[in-house]
């Protein structure tokens, strides 16, 4: 699953990383080390004239039954994520996967070991793109961040097999420096015709390193899918299955061990992506 995550971006930073075509007239979001439901994120998404638009939304789906402002934020946080085994199927999602569906650019997420994994239960671990210059853009940034430290941190989950037996740009653009996930979003009116938007994230199984931690994960989408994922006028649910349905990119990302402060929704600092050293649990096997 995907329960948290940071983005520490401009509008002007995603519009230019994206080739964002449509003009941008909404909030710039300051810098989120500590994203938790309900709090406003960014989406990439197509009008209806095809053209590539930035927006902001609430994180996790409001319920298209809900009938007041308080049961539609109570409806979100049970509704952050969405399977891509069933959201095609399940009441709350499947209208927005078939019409509205999104990218959401974050500089990394969150995952917390499970009892199942290699590393002891609960322990959180940041996952990004495995590329130095994403650190070193971020320390440039951040004044709180030391570029040094954050490079230099020990990765005790390594990356899987070969990097060269996968190209960076089979999955992203030269310059990327934040993942996209693949998302969903809708539209909710409340009794006084206010509009409020919302999305929710697509998760998978989890595959390679990743596993380790938690048996589900985002689902990143292969930047040559991005176009015929967000066409509003695709709505072949086969075909959109199709479209999720690829070996992840886990060569590509990293995977640090961060401290427990994560925990806390209060904490929001540039010091939580900082790698901590840890060990894998010991087995009796």
């Amino acid at each position: 699953m995907c329960g948290r995550f940071a983005i520490a971006a401009s509008p002007g930073d995603l519009i230019e990383e994206f080739a964002i075509t449509v003009g941008y007239n909404g909030p710039s979001l300051p810098a989120d080390w500590n994203v938790a439901p309900t709090r406003p994120i960014y989406i990439i998404k197509d009008n209806e004239a095809k053209e590539r638009e930035l927006d902001v939304v609430s994180w996790g789906l409001i319920s298209p039954w809900a009938k007041d402002r308080a049961a539609a934020i109570k409806s979100q946080s049970m509704a952050i994520n969405a399977r891509t085994e069933s959201v095609h199927e399940k009441p709350t999602f499947r209208s927005a996967f078939r019409s509205r569906r999104c990218l959401i650019p974050v500089t990394g997420y969150y995952e917390w070991a499970t009892e199942v994994g290699a590393f002891d239960p609960k322990q959180p671990f940041y996952i990004h793109l495995a590329n130095e210059n994403v650190y070193i853009h971020l320390a440039n940034e951040n004044a709180e961040i030391d570029s040094q430290s954050l490079v230099a941190g020990k990765k005790v989950l390594s990356q899987d097999g070969d990097l060269s037996s996968i190209k960076f740009s089979d999955y992203f653009l030269p310059h990327q420096k934040h993942l996209l996930l693949a998302g969903i979003y809708d539209r909710w009116v409340d009794a006084n015709g206010e509009i409020f938007e919302s999305a929710a994230i697509i998760t998978r199984e989890a595959e390679g390193s990743l596993a380790k931690i938690h048996h589900r994960m985002p689902t990143f989408l292969p930047s040559d899918r991005w176009d015929a994922w967000l066409d509003p006028e695709q709505k072949d649910v086969a075909m959109l299955q199709k479209l999720l349905d690829f070996p992840e990119p886990t060569q590509l990302l990293s995977a640090d061990p961060v401290s427990t402060r994560v925990n806390y929704v209060r904490n929001n600092d540039p010091g939580l992506i900082l790698p901590i050293e840890i060990q894998e649990q010991q087995t009796l096997f």
